[in-house]
């Protein structure tokens, strides 16, 4: 579907198009494969849940799907009963894994988002390794991926991003983002059509503040165009291929920005 035929076409066809054109350009996703979602809640992986749920006939593959949703020790307005109901209607088992993030911080020490994120993604890789899934599907997509990149630049001297597909070398486990190609404003309106965004969980730590910053530029720069931006993606994925494809998997969880590591930290606009 061409850049025209998006504009035109309902929100949900929107997603599905370009969460199979993600999935077939990568190859993110192969026949056989055992993928766990990492449901945080948020607009971003539920509704990445039903779009792996619904380009299965899209990519001709067949495999199984699982979301975890990642519980920590601190108040949150996630309605499990109402994520667990919703994945249920999608055919996607959901798990519920309770973290003690909180309790795990050493003394002296003040809870942020970096150190929840590490947290949950350490859970999420050992969950995965312990029960066979051989991939993990997270929720950035196109804005999240583009951000980071320009804030580990400009704020680190760094060309390190999120690639869609990231092979772990300690785990045998591959972390992807079939998102990757979505603007989050596609994200937003197929929530809003299917009346997800007003139950979609938040989480009172999160603090978005450089990345609206940084958010601001790239609207400038690139005018907030789609095509463009998925321009710079082609770009990060082929021309950078050394630099953001073939990195230690330790390098790139010790370098990524730390509001989109985590499964519940991730950059939402519900939030």
């Amino acid at each position: 579907m061409s850049e025209r035929g998006l504009r035109k076409a309902d929100p949900e066809t929107v997603v599905k198009k370009l969460v199979a054109r993600a999935t077939l350009t990568w190859n993110l996703i192969e026949d056989g494969d055992r993928v766990l979602i990492a449901a945080s809640g948020g607009k971003d992986s539920t509704a990445l849940a039903w779009a792996l749920q619904a380009v299965r006939r899209a990519i001709g593959k067949k495999y199984e799907l699982i979301a975890v949703h990642i519980a920590a020790d601190f108040p949150s307005s996630c309605d499990t009963a109402v994520l667990s109901a919703r994945f249920s209607d999608w055919g996607i088992p959901l798990e519920i894994v309770r973290v003690p993030v909180i309790g795990r911080l050493k003394p002296g020490r003040k809870m942020n988002c970096y150190w929840c994120s590490t947290q949950r993604r350490t859970e999420l890789l050992r969950y995965a390794a312990e029960r066979g899934y051989n991939k993990i599907a997270l929720g950035h997509h196109l804005d999240d991926i583009i951000e980071t990149f320009f804030m580990n630049l400009l704020q680190k001297g760094e060309m390190i991003g999120m690639p869609a597909k990231l092979e772990y070398e300690k785990y045998p486990v591959t972390l992807i983002r079939p998102l990757a190609m979505l603007e989050e404003r596609q994200i937003i309106e197929y929530a809003d059509a299917a009346d997800i965004l007003k139950s979609t969980c938040t989480c009172a730590y999160g603090n978005n503040s450089e990345r609206r910053a940084m958010r601001a530029k790239i609207a400038a720069l690139t005018g907030n165009s789609g095509h463009t931006k998925r321009r710079i993606l082609a770009g990060l994925s082929s021309g950078a291929k050394d630099l953001l494809l073939e990195l230690r998997s330790s390098q790139t969880e010790r370098r990524e920005t730390p509001q989109t590591m985590g499964t519940s930290c991730e950059p939402d606009s519900a939030q």
